[in-house]
């Protein structure tokens, strides 16, 4: 069969050769997409930043195989049915929140119904049923990532407060002027802020890793960044808007080697990618419940035992105490004393029917499924001209996330387009500006996968694309 080529106009071709930090993510996607960075060729218009690319027939392109029952998993999400502008939705915003399974509205609404009354705080039979329902949830979300002691498992509102909590409970009285705290720009505004506050407040210095051309770390720095006045590191496992996965247990292993403190901004990493929490190496991770199919308003936040009793605490008030007189108060133990006042249980019971159903499907399953529909999503979306995707070209760096920008479209102008066409993206800065100033871009759009989603989705965004770039005289 004849290949079909197509012009890749100046613009790609200047990202593509470190213009701007963005790169198509070809490499090992599948045999119709010729590899771009080994395959592409000068274009005859004599401008040495244009070339073009070879992408076979559309024919040749098949929708990639899953191990997954996907149309039987559709059928627990209720919201999946529901109608966008008179069409099917097609939910692509997964990075910023997922859908829930009935098992997690059930279990929440069953809570309600059943066993409502608060934790630790009476003896009748209805706060009985709540603490042994809340604690259990506390086991089973920390046996989820592997945790034996799940007292290491403290429950938070969700990643930001949990990296707040950190900043505060630990920033704020172990750092001190000239001490340095390492993060990256990768970082999502929630692991950057907070650690802004407390290097205004304390004197500490702020330090960088910086990406490649690709949007990885740039470990070539590390050994240099790291020092003997390096006191905390805090970096994300995946990034949000790339969708990068970075070599955490590596950076943490370097963190100790200099006696830092190593933290896991873990909120796209634990719905994603079967994540054994201690063998990470940090003495921290994060994560949120409601991107892993559980509620809103709750998150957890592990940490090593010694270094959580290292933590002040960061509110005050019932439950966190053991005692209190009118000039002092005894605290309680972990974890509770990092827990003041009426906790979001049925947020707790919600996130542990959440990680019951992640578990029966398999987190090695849904990591392959993600990764089949990334593969497809890149080479269909790079069949559109004027088409730049950002972030590694290896998939197996990457989790499900294709960040990108279509010619001089506004991504939020594309996002309403979509949304027309019942699409769900994001647009923005996906709380990355300094890695969006990094890029060289104002804002992208992002499609993001789930266990939920189906080659046919990812159809129906190139079809919606398509239709964008028409209506913009493209």
């Amino acid at each position: 069969m004849e290949d079909a080529t197509e012009e890749v106009p100046g613009p790609l071709a200047a990202l593509l050769t470190g213009g701007r930090f963005a790169a198509l993510a070809v490499s090992g996607i599948r045999s119709a997409l010729v590899p771009m960075i080994e395959g592409m060729k000068p274009s005859d218009d004599g401008n040495p930043m244009s070339y073009r690319w070879t992408v076979m027939s559309m024919t040749e392109l098949a929708a990639p195989a899953s191990s997954l029952d996907v149309a039987r998993i559709r059928e627990v999400f209720p919201i999946l049915s529901e109608l966008v502008s008179g069409k099917p939705l097609v939910y692509l915003d997964n990075a910023a929140s997922t859908q829930k399974p009935v098992q997690v509205i059930d279990a929440i609404a069953n809570h309600y119904r059943r066993s409502n009354a608060n934790v630790h705080r009476g003896i009748h039979e209805l706060s009985n049923r709540a603490t042994d329902a809340y604690d259990g949830a506390r086991d089973k979300v920390a046996a989820f990532f592997g945790v034996a002691d799940s007292a290491e498992l403290v429950w938070t509102r969700g990643t930001t407060e949990g990296l707040n909590l950190l900043a505060h409970a630990w920033g704020t009285t172990h750092l001190r002027a000239g001490d340095e705290i390492l993060l990256s720009v990768l970082e999502h505004h929630s692991n950057l802020v907070p650690w802004q506050m407390v290097a205004q407040r304390t004197g500490a210095k702020l330090r960088f890793i910086d990406i490649d051309e690709q949007g990885r770390l740039d470990l070539s720095t590390l050994d240099d960044l790291l020092t003997e006045r390096t006191k905390l590191v805090s970096i994300t496992h995946v990034s949000n808007a790339l969708g990068t996965v970075n070599p955490v247990a590596l950076i943490a292993e370097r963190a100790r080697a200099v006696g830092a403190v190593m933290i896991v901004d873990g909120a796209q990493s634990a719905p994603h990618l079967p994540v054994d929490v201690p063998s990470l190496g940090a003495d921290f991770y994060v994560f949120s419940g409601h991107k892993m199919c559980g509620p809103t308003g709750i998150g957890g936040l592990w940490g090593r035992r010694e270094a959580l009793e290292s933590l002040a605490p960061f509110h005050g008030g019932g439950d966190m105490i053991e005692f209190v007189e009118l000039e002092s108060s005894t605290y309680a133990q972990l974890p509770h004393r990092l827990e003041a006042g009426t906790p979001n249980i049925a947020g707790a019971v919600g996130l542990a029917a959440a990680t019951d159903y992640l578990t029966a499907v398999g987190r090695e399953a849904i990591l392959a499924h993600e990764r089949s529909l990334l593969a497809y999503a890149i080479e269909r979306m790079s069949e559109i001209p004027d088409m730049t995707i950002l972030g590694p070209r290896d998939l197996s760096e990457r989790s499900g996330v294709v960040s990108f920008t279509l010619a001089d479209i506004h991504p939020h102008d594309l996002a309403t387009i979509l949304d027309s066409e019942g699409v769900a993206i994001r647009a923005g800065h996906h709380c990355t500006q300094p890695l969006m100033k990094r890029l060289g871009v104002g804002s992208t759009a992002r499609a993001s996968f789930y266990l939920y989603n189906t080659p046919g989705e990812v159809d129906a965004l190139v079809d919606a694309l398509q239709k964008a770039r028409t209506l913009f005289g493209y």
